[in-house]
């Protein structure tokens, strides 16, 4: 196949490739119901003048499905901590015991579950509209190359399979993300 085609071809993979990645990292800031490190890991804490992850100055763990543990390194920063998790506003009443802090997490409601359903879809969908914008986009560069119409068709054809393929993949993250939210 002419170079130029493949060189279109990866590029759309690649595009697509970013678009699930990025609707992974969406899917895991959806909270379902269960206790994960993840549910802190956009907090920036205070760190002696400086703005730094929580994971970077304290151990993040989960003893059971409604517990987060923030266990920091130096017991000075529990207070700077704390408040960190209060101004994240993200739904959490950190309690510090002195040694770390306990965040329980809530159990959610139906219509929570189903609200963070919809939202999961709506990811989805951004997803999916990147994956069709890198298929328009690798179509109108072939149209550009001087190559034959049946060498056209045939990448064309072949940039279609690609991005069903990325879609089915999106389709089943959004599945096993709605089966996580929607199970009590």
């Amino acid at each position: 196949m002419n170079e130029e085609i493949e060189f279109i071809l990866d590029s759309a993979k690649e595009q697509m490739q970013n678009a699930i990645a990025h609707l992974i990292k969406e899917l895991r800031n959806i909270r379902a119901g269960r206790a994960t490190p993840a549910m802190l890991g956009g907090i920036q804490v205070d760190y002696y003048g400086s703005q730094t992850p929580l994971s970077q100055i304290a151990n993040v763990n989960t003893p059971d499905a409604r517990t987060i543990t923030v266990q920091p390194w130096e017991k000075n920063m529990l207070q700077e901590i704390e408040k960190a998790i209060m101004l994240a506003n993200i739904g959490f009443n950190p309690m510090n015991n002195g040694e770390n802090i306990i965040i329980n997490v809530p159990a959610l409601t139906e219509e929570r579950r189903l609200g963070l359903a919809k939202q999961a879809k709506a990811e989805a969908e951004d997803a999916k509209i990147g994956i069709r914008n890198a298929r328009k986009d690798a179509n109108n560069e072939i149209k550009k190359v001087d190559i034959s119409d049946d060498m056209k068709k045939i990448a064309e054809a072949d940039v279609q399979t690609l991005t069903d393929d990325f879609v089915k993949q999106t389709e089943a993250l959004l599945a096993v993300k709605e089966k996580e939210i929607l199970t009590v």
